[in-house]
Formats: structure tokens, sequence, C-alpha cells
């Protein structure tokens, strides 16, 4: 290789480094300007939530019951809501999915356990078994099977999911959502921000700890 064109290689593989740690500092920098959505809007009065009057940090979860992503995600929201519980506020909002026939239904079985106390254990034996219920016809009567396994009062949890009483709440937190600038399922905000890492339990830990340093 003669001299001149070591020269022009050796040019060209600084200008890419540049390059390269210019869109680094860029993505970095843009990361530390995102402004964060307002409290007012992820979190509601209504909202499912669990709060600790000392927490440093909001975990909030957009979900869809029916979404396969939430069902493979969900083994990690749960980690954190139980690993963190005291230690943060998670707040989980609906935002079920046009394309999900059960989506609707799904928000609602698990607003009628929570009626009675049991809207997380509803919740975690749905995403578990969404294989079982989510393209089926008739989802209600195995979601009967869920609520008798949880010592539901049946005939009230049945009577709440075939109402329209958690339409408010669901519309308002898919209003929301949009507002948030949800376009996805499962989203997740830490303190406003939004998550774009994977849903491995370290990576979001990861992310959960550097907001609690921060706050």
């Amino acid at each position: 290789m003669t001299s001149e064109v070591k020269f022009f290689v050796s040019v060209g593989v600084i200008t890419l480094l540049i390059l390269v740690g210019g869109v680094f500092l860029y993505s970095n920098k843009a990361s530390e300007n995102v402004k964060p959505v307002e409290e007012s809007i992820l979190v509601k009065e209504d909202s499912t939530k669990m709060v600790s009057a000392s927490a440093s940090a909001t975990f909030v979860e957009f979900g869809d019951m029916q979404c396969p992503a939430c069902a493979v995600a969900h083994p990690t929201t749960k980690q954190i809501r139980e690993n963190y519980a005291g230690k943060i506020n998670f707040v989980f909002r609906h935002f079920p999915l046009l394309q999900h026939k059960n989506a609707q239904i799904g928000a609602k079985a698990i607003e009628a356990a929570g009626e009675q106390g049991k809207f997380w254990e509803m919740q975690d034996i749905m995403y578990d078994k969404q294989d079982e219920w989510g393209e089926k016809d008739k989802p209600l009567d195995i979601f009967m099977g869920y609520a008798k396994e949880l010592n539901l009062d049946e005939a009230k949890f049945k009577s709440s999911v075939d109402s329209n009483k958690f339409k408010d709440k669901i519309d308002g937190d898919t209003y929301d959502g949009n507002q948030a600038g949800v376009d996805a399922t499962p989203t997740f905000f830490i303190n406003g921000i939004k998550y774009t890492g994977s849903y491995s339990y370290d990576d979001v830990k990861k992310a959960l700890d550097d907001a609690m340093r921060k706050k």
C-alpha cells in the first residue's frame, strides 16, 4: 500500500470515527433533552396503581391484555411490581388495540376482579394463560374459571364484565395513552420518560434504578 493510499485510508477511518462519535453524542444529548410526559396525563385518580409515600420513581405501563408482547414482558413488570413495592409508584393503564378482538373484554375482566381486590392476580393469570382465551369466541366462559380459581364472587364478577361500567376508564386510559405518544403495547414510562429498551428485567431495572438516583 502506497503512502498516499495509507493517508486516505487513515483520513477515512478518522472521519468515520468522528461521525459515529458525533451521532452517539447527539443521541445521548437528545435523550437527555427529552421532555417528560406530564404526570397528570400518565396517572389519574382512578388509575390502578400501587403507590408509596416515599416513592422515588413512577413506573407506568400501557398494556393490552391480548397483546402477545405484553404477555412476554409481563414476568418483568411483575418482578418490578413485587421487588420495588414501597419504593416506587407502579401504575397500569389500559391500551386495548383494535386488532385484538378480546382486548376490551380482557380489560373489563381485570377491572371486575379488581372490584374484589384481585386486579393483579387476575392479570397474572390472564397473561400466563393468554393462549387459552386470546382468540376464543366466548372468552368470558374461560374467565369464569379464573374467577373461581381466585375465589371471587362469580356472579358479581360476571355481572361486572357484562356491564359497561368500566367503559369510561378504559376509554380514558386509551385517550391518555394517545396523548402521551403511545403507539404500541406494552409501552413503559419511567418518571414520565418513555422507556425504549428491551423487556428484560435487568434492562428495565437499570433504567428504573438510574431514574431513582436522579430523582
